[in-house]
């Protein structure tokens, strides 16, 4: 495994700021949003150049861009939103090859029109499925065309919101383009921590094989839905690797929801936690 983080932790002006920051950490990973080199994180349009000057970037770092955000309102209440999320997902999926990297992350999206972290009741209708497989189909046609897989996380606010609906997903798509971000902090609603340890094993044992990238964050003991830093809260950290060993889990780990003053401690928390299930799993943390 190699541990990583969001690029957008590091709130700098340059694209080689932010990087430097990374790499001052001894981190080998970042998950990217082009955000930090000044673009919006899906512009209308993404000039080949602009994208071979971010991969100089990363090479002249030494890091390795594990994923890059694709990020969008997948079932917005709004067609033309949808439309436009599509179009310009798309032409991210077509500069992956020169951004390199292979795996664009998704938001599975929401009904609420202003905030794609918000939970919107018809979340839960039929017609809500039906419009993401929809949003979903030609981006996995551009994803097979691409070589890229495409990753989708379980979130309690967004329309896949358990460790099943993201099987069904996945089921539904029938593509091996379609993968898991898995972040286990994103499996709990109000009042599921009591078994905690039980969902986290379902979730594994559902998703396990078809996971890319697992993100590390940690939950609030007062069940508040506060997500932060992994090691602040009361994620149980032991059964996730304990799942990820057994499940031969070897990608990135990566860091999110945190502030730049909690990294190095994140950092210490998640190679403790590895090496005590296995030394090797922390070999490449």
């Amino acid at each position: 495994m190699k541990l990583g983080i969001f690029a957008r932790t590091f709130r700098r002006p340059t694209l080689d700021g932010v990087l430097a920051c990374v790499r001052d950490h001894g981190l080998p990973a970042v998950q990217f949003n082009l955000s930090c080199a000044g673009l919006d994180s899906l512009p209308e349009v993404l000039e080949p150049a602009v994208c071979r000057g971010i991969r100089a970037a990363f090479d002249s770092h030494r890091l390795e861009m594990v994923a890059v955000s694709g990020t969008f309102n997948a079932i917005h209440p709004d067609p033309a939103v949808r439309t436009a999320g599509i179009r310009r997902c798309g032409q991210l999926i077509r500069r992956c090859g020169l951004l390199g990297t292979s795996v664009v992350t998704l938001c599975t999206g929401t009904r609420d029109p202003q905030d794609p972290w918000r939970f919107h009741p018809d979340n839960a209708q039929p017609e809500a499925w039906r419009e993401l497989l929809a949003t979903l189909e030609p981006l996995l046609e551009v994803a097979q065309e691409e070589g890229v897989t495409l990753g989708i996380e379980p979130e309690v606010v967004n329309v896949i919101d358990s460790a099943r609906k993201a099987r069904r997903l996945l089921d539904d798509c029938g593509s091996g383009h379609l993968k898991i971000i898995l972040d286990p902090a994103n499996l709990f609603h109000a009042g599921d921590q009591g078994r905690m340890q039980d969902m986290l094993e379902e979730a594994f044992d559902l998703l396990g094989h078809d996971t890319v990238i697992v993100h590390a964050k940690d939950i609030h003991a007062g069940n508040n839905g506060k997500r932060q830093a992994a090691g602040t809260g009361v994620l149980d950290y032991q059964t996730c690797f304990r799942l990820l060993k057994h499940n031969g889990y070897d990608g990135p780990v990566v860091l999110h929801n945190l502030e730049e003053s909690e990294v190095a401690a994140s950092i210490t928390f998640i190679r403790r936690e590895a090496t005590r299930w296995d030394p090797l799993l922390s070999g490449g943390l």
